[in-house]
């Protein structure tokens, strides 16, 4: 059976603050080198961090 290919680029973002996975999202591996890093909501500490991808 073939891979889907929205599921093979799937990456989690992590909160660096609580450390709790609250967002997955797809990353183009051929063009963007290193981890992924974004600034978004987490409910549990009700402000605006830093997500850094997580391991698998």
């Amino acid at each position: 059976m073939a891979k889907s290919k929205f599921t093979e680029n799937l990456t989690k973002l992590r909160c660096t603050v609580c450390k709790r996975i609250n967002y997955s999202t797809r990353k183009n591996k051929k063009t963007f080198e290193g981890k992924l890093e974004l600034k978004k909501y987490c409910k549990w500490c009700r402000d605006h961090t830093k997500h850094a991808e997580a391991k698998r």
